[in-house]
């Protein structure tokens, strides 16, 4: 009554009116509440039965529950659950569950958990075989199939993520007990189980520990989460140090181990409804990782932080320029853009202001590049990289890599002692992982050959195949390593790389013959470090490089090739033998294949004497030999000992057998077309079309 007092503009007739009105409202309310209560358990016996079908006809699973009811305004409670899949082993027994619905949000048709309860539960994942009773669960029916074609031809991301997003956050409750909770995963190999004896999300906050097994192990989490705000942050951290996660190391053979982690989603921004904005931040305390095919050591990190934005938007992804990654003092800002349709493309930015290189390699994970270990740095760098790549037109990717590192100078190096190229050293021949023998660079191996002391035609060759601007780069040859990344993309696989003789020679001097794929950053780095540190001239590494490199099964160095091969010294060798040998350096081990019975190349090989005479004739490095026929081609003759036995049957001398390793070697000549037109189209400005059949 005494709101209706302070309203003079209602007369008495319209206040009784608006009394009779609200009444009546609420009676018409009160009914509907009263008439939902009557009928709430028919509805709810239909849904169980729903669910219960839904399984058995979709899923081949049955739903077993002994008991079910409503136990409050809106709290159904569960007894005795049963998940199993039709002949398997049973997924998930729950021996008590309630769960209630918030009714603010149902008004809106918005199913939001309250309250959630489970007591005794147990989730048991079961593979025998190929056969495992979770399959169902990833299971996609005709329906989904259909909404999901749909979603990808749309291609509205940021409404499918929001949806995503939306969907998890309205089924975490505000307000959860769990009580002796265990996940178990088996196989033939593998048997783990996890442990979680009671936890409790009390109005968004949670606390509790999980334990490995039976007391293998233990983490404790903690955290809030806000579902209406869309809110997350949780915590992990281990009791003890070095406690490996399970599952991971038997299944894939990776070892994850860390003091403490954390994640926190921050804020859901929805612009549009095609933009949609993640922003938040992830840290983690002495993480090691350790798998082969990353590093033979543990890569250990001792403290990192990144924040910043995702913006998703109706066909892309990105990583918001503004954001940043910080390990230990050194920060930088990456910048990713993802566009899955119709044609992927990836583009990859990284611009930094000038900083503290020792920062630089202070930040570099121990155990990750062995030889930068210790390496002490002054002066300050930059960098910038820009790099987008269309996977449906591979040959039109961009790269641009630049490094201001004229402040740049190297103290003291690490591990990888680069002053030792410039002195007699002691190199360890491998073959693949296993030393083959210790070769002495230097005066004191007769076998050792000075660079003035080889063959002037084999050193332009070698360069002409190899990397024809050795003498003018830093390291790194940029349209090689763009025709790498395109070859590679085509090809699924990784069959061509963009190394230089820089890069070999470090290859072979510093690094492991492991193939992880650290090794190739490690090299770069290191490559970068002594082109740019001047310390070795470079006909010193190229002198190392010819005296170290596999020429064939345990031949190694020029001049046990050119003795093996040809019985001759390095000097004495001639335009087609430098031609020969410089072909079998990318698949040394090939080499014997490429001559018949008679000790002559067989007609094959003959597309790389003129692919590459012909460069050398216009580069005008010919005007001091004496070229034969087809650049020598006939006039290669191998040593006696090392011929093929005469095939039986045989009389013509241009024997055309193809065994596997010529095979393979004709393969890598192909796969060397495309960098001969790139190194035609640079020295000439375009390629001749009578290259193929010159002489």
């Amino acid at each position: 009554m005494k709101i209706f007092e302070k309203l003079p503009s209602l007369t008495r007739k319209q206040k009784n009116i608006a009394w009779i009105v609200g009444g009546t409202f609420v009676f018409l309310l009160l009914m509907g509440f009263i008439g939902a209560l009557s009928v709430r358990t028919r509805m709810l016996d239909e849904a169980m039965t729903n669910v219960r079908n839904a399984l058995r006809e979709r899923y081949q699973t049955d739903f077993n529950v002994r008991t079910y009811a409503f136990t409050g305004l809106t709290t159904v409670t569960f007894q005795d659950i049963e998940v199993i899949p039709h002949q398997r082993d049973t997924l998930a027994k729950i021996a008590q569950m309630a769960v209630s619905v918030r009714l603010f949000p149902l008004l809106f048709k918005e199913v939001k958990i309250g309250h959630l309860l489970l007591q005794n539960a147990d989730l048991a994942l079961v593979k025998r075989d190929s056969v495992s009773n979770y399959d169902f669960l990833f299971k996609k029916q005709e329906k989904d199939t259909v909404t999901l074609q749909k979603s990808e031809g749309e291609r509205n991301y940021a409404a499918l993520i929001d949806g995503v997003i939306k969907q998890v956050f309205f089924k975490i409750p505000r307000d959860m007990e769990l009580k002796n909770f265990q996940l178990s995963y088996q196989d033939d190999s593998v048997q783990q189980r996890i442990r979680l004896p009671e936890a409790v999300v009390d109005d968004g906050d949670f606390e509790t520990s999980l334990f490995l097994n039976e007391h293998d192990a233990q983490w404790n989490l903690s955290g809030r989460v806000n579902p209406d705000k869309q809110q997350l942050r949780v915590e992990v951290s281990a009791e003890e140090e070095n406690v490996e996660l399970p599952f991971l190391r038997r299944k894939f053979g990776l070892g994850v181990s860390f003091d403490k982690i954390m994640f926190e989603l921050a804020q859901v921004k929805r612009v549009t409804p095609d933009s949609l904005t993640l922003a938040g931040k992830w840290s983690f305390d002495n993480l090691h990782v350790k798998h082969s095919r990353l590093s033979e050591e543990d890569i250990i990190l001792p403290d990192a932080i990144g924040e910043g934005q995702l913006n998703i938007g109706k066909a892309a992804l990105e990583l918001d320029p503004a954001s940043k990654v910080r390990v230990k003092e050194f920060e930088f800002r990456p910048y990713v853009q993802l566009i899955p349709k119709p044609d992927k493309v990836l583009r990859l930015s990284i611009h930094t202001d000038k900083f503290e290189a020792q920062k630089f390699f202070d930040a570099i994970p121990r155990g990750l590049f062995e030889t930068l270990d210790g390496i002490q740095v002054e002066g300050q760098i930059a960098y910038d990289l820009d790099f987008s790549i269309n996977f449906a037109q591979p040959d039109s990717l961009f790269f641009n890599s630049k490094i201001d590192d004229q402040e740049l100078k190297i103290v003291k190096w690490g591990k990888a002692d680069v002053s030792q190229l410039n002195a007699p050293f002691t190199y360890k021949a491998y073959e693949d992982t296993v030393l083959m023998r210790e070769i002495v660079v230097g005066a004191s191996n007769p076998k050792f050959t000075p660079l003035n002391q080889v063959a002037s035609i084999l050193k332009k060759t070698v360069l002409n195949t190899e990397d024809p601007y050795f003498y003018q780069h830093k390291g790194f040859e940029e349209e090689a390593f763009k025709l790498s990344i395109a070859t590679n993309v085509k090809e699924k696989a990784f069959k061509r790389g963009a190394s230089t003789i820089s890069m070999q020679l470090v290859k072979n001097v510093f690094l492991n013959r492991n193939k992880t794929m650290m090794r190739k950053l490690e090299e770069i780095l290191l490559v970068w470090l002594i082109e740019h540190s001047g310390q070795v001239s470079k006909d010193r590494m190229f002198e190392v490089y010819l005296n170290v490199i596999e020429w064939g099964r345990n031949v190694y160095g020029i001049h046990e090739a050119s003795s093996y091969y040809f019985g001759k010294t390095p000097a004495e060798l001639n335009v087609g033998e430098s031609l020969f040998l410089s072909s079998i350096i990318p698949r040394p081990k090939t080499g014997l294949s490429s001559f018949d019975y008679t000790g002559h190349l067989k007609p094959w090989v003959q597309r790389h004497f003129n692919t590459y005479g012909y460069i050398m004739n216009r580069l005008g490095q010919l005007q001091d030999e004496q070229v034969p026929e087809a650049y020598g081609f006939y006039s290669v003759v191998l040593e006696p000992g090392l011929r093929p036995a005469r095939p039986k049957g045989i009389v013509d001398t241009a024997f055309r057998e193809i065994d596997p390793d010529q095979e393979a070697m004709m393969q890598e000549m192909e796969r060397d077309e495309a960098r001969r037109k790139i190194l035609l189209d640079k020295l000439f400005g375009s390629e001749p079309s009578d290259v193929a059949d010159d002489n």
